[in-house]
This record gives C-alpha cells, structure tokens and sequence, in this order.
C-alpha cells in the first residue's frame, strides 16, 4: 500500500468514526451492573437509565451479570465494543478493590475502561437483622461476643468494600466474625431479614427501606457525619468506633476506545441528570449524596482509590476467600 492509500484509508477511518459518534445513538443502549437486582448499584443504574433513555431519545436496557466479585459484568463490558451501546455501572468496591484482591483478573481499570460520570457517593449503614437482640454498636459487639461462631456478616462477594468493612469492623472491635459472600446485595439483603446472618455493612440505597419497617436495625452511619434521611443513625465515632470510615461511589464507564464525542455527550447528559432536583432528592431519600464528576476528574479520581484501597487491603491482610 502506497502512502497516499494509507493516508486515505485513514482519513476514510476518521470520517467513519466522526460520523458514528455523530449519529449516536441509533439503537438501544445496554446498561451492565456486575450486581444481582435489588442492590445499590442496579438502584442507581434504573435513576440513571430512566432519565438518561427519554434525553438520547433510545431505550436503555439494564442488565445484570452478577458473580465471581464483579468480575463477570465488569469483564463483559471491557471486552465489548467500544461503540457507545454498552456501558459500565460500576461499583467502586470491584473497581478500585478487585485489582489488588484478584491479580488475576482479565480486565484493568485504567486501561480497559474510558470514565464517563461518578454518580453517587454514600457512606456505608451497619445494618443487623431485625431478630438481633442488638440496639447499639456497644451491645452488638456484646452480643457477638457470646454467640458461638461470633457474628455472620455478609457481603456482595468475597473482597467487595462490604467485606472489607467487615474485616476492618473485626479488628477495630477484637470482634469474631465470620464472612458470608454473596452474589450481589438482593441474597444478602434477604438472608439478613430472614435472620440467617446478623450484619450486612452496604450503602444505605439498598436497606433503607427495610430499616424504615423494621426489619432491620440501623446501628451506625460510616460517614464523618449523620445523614438527613437518618438523623437519629450515630456516626460511626459517635457509635464508639472512631476513624471508622467506609465510603462507597458509583459511577460509569465505557470500553477503552469508544469514541471521545460519545463519552463528552453522555457525560454532560449525565450531570444534567445528577445536578437536577429530583435525582438529588431521590439519592437524599436513599442515604447517599448525589455527586457528578466529569470524566477527567473520575478517571483522577480513580488512580487515587487505587492507590488508597491497595494499601487498605494490604494493611489489613484482606484476602478474597
């Protein structure tokens, strides 16, 4: 091939790409959450999806691939195209965790995937089973000290931040605890009301409600202050657990290579949707903080949760099984 056919097969390959990202979308888009329905991150991919398919004008399919820690949803999305049709609902625990627990995995968090827009943030709830004869941190700990085994905790999947707050709860208290993986939030949720494990440590989006009937108890909030959605929730130092922080964030992603004029429009379509009134009331609702963050800054963002999370881990002798 001579140089002038290089030259021209390339700028044919430029008009094809800009005219692509042009006509985006032209068919329906797939919305992946590597949970099972039910948990924080399916809740914040149908806030989003919803708002998100009336302003591009295409259906927004949600689909859910739980397993392996995330690992299944989040692998599918990095080896799809990279066309704008399928994208990443990503919770931070597989992201910025399962890097340093899994050094095996076959996808990277930097280099197969482009960030698009953080969504949410939201400090974690302790949340116990209803059937727990527990009003208090103080008395949880006592009573996991009395029962044989200690206390069963759960978690979306062995090394989720939901494991890794249990781990670090179990060495800040000198608590016996026993780790219970599930795959995703829904079966943890479900197992926690039916009083088959006494804790799950997770974003308040998906408990709150269940704490509002009772079924479960709110004992402490992660974060460095009580939320409105639960003032009467102790922080976690207010709970006598001092420096016990644990903060989640949500966010989407796109394959590496997908077009720069796709990820810039559904960034801005995005913040459109996270800075409007009802989303922030609604994830005011949920416990959480409605919080945008434009692809540069996620993707900033991400290197330091990286870097912070692997030294958690590490420190902590977190394995994930």
């Amino acid at each position: 091939m001579t140089t002038i056919h290089r030259l021209l097969a390339t700028a044919l390959a430029l008009v094809a790409t800009a005219a692509g990202a042009d006509t985006w979308p032209s068919r329906p888009i797939t919305f992946i959450v590597p949970t099972a329905p039910a948990g924080s991150t399916d809740i914040m991919a149908r806030m989003v999806a919803d708002p998100l398919q009336r302003a591009l004008g295409q259906p927004i399919v949600v689909d859910n691939r739980p397993g392996a820690s995330g690992n299944i949803g989040t692998e599918a999305v990095a080896r799809a195209a990279p066309d704008g049709y399928t994208l990443l609902m990503q919770y931070s625990g597989y992201h910025v965790g399962n890097p340093a627990l899994f050094p095996q995995i076959k996808w990277s968090p930097t280099k197969d995937f482009l960030p698009v827009a953080m969504v949410m943030r939201a400090p974690h709830v302790v949340a116990v089973s209803g059937k727990v004869p527990a009003g208090s941190m103080k008395e949880l700990i006592a009573y996991g000290r009395k029962k044989e085994g200690g206390l069963f905790y759960a978690s979306a999947g062995n090394g989720s931040i939901q494991h890794i707050a249990g781990e670090l709860l179990a060495r800040q208290s000198k608590q016996p605890m026993t780790h219970v993986p599930y795959k995703g939030s829904g079966p943890a949720i479900n197992d926690l009301i039916a009083g088959n494990v006494d804790m799950f440590i997770t974003t308040p989006p998906s408990v709150i409600g269940h704490i509002a009937s009772g079924r479960m108890k709110a004992l402490a909030y992660t974060g460095s202050k009580r939320h409105p959605s639960m003032p009467d929730v102790p922080t976690s130092a207010e709970a006598g657990l001092p420096g016990y922080e644990v903060e989640s964030w949500f966010a989407v992603f796109a394959p590496a290579k997908t077009p720069p004029e796709v990820v810039a429009k559904l960034s801005a379509e995005i913040r459109k949707i996270v800075e409007s009134e009802s989303f922030r009331r609604k994830v005011d609702e949920q416990g959480a903080f409605a919080t945008y963050m434009d692809s540069a800054a996620l993707g900033r963002f991400v290197e330091q949760e990286l870097a912070s999370w692997s030294k958690v881990i590490r420190a902590a002798d977190i394995k994930p099984a």
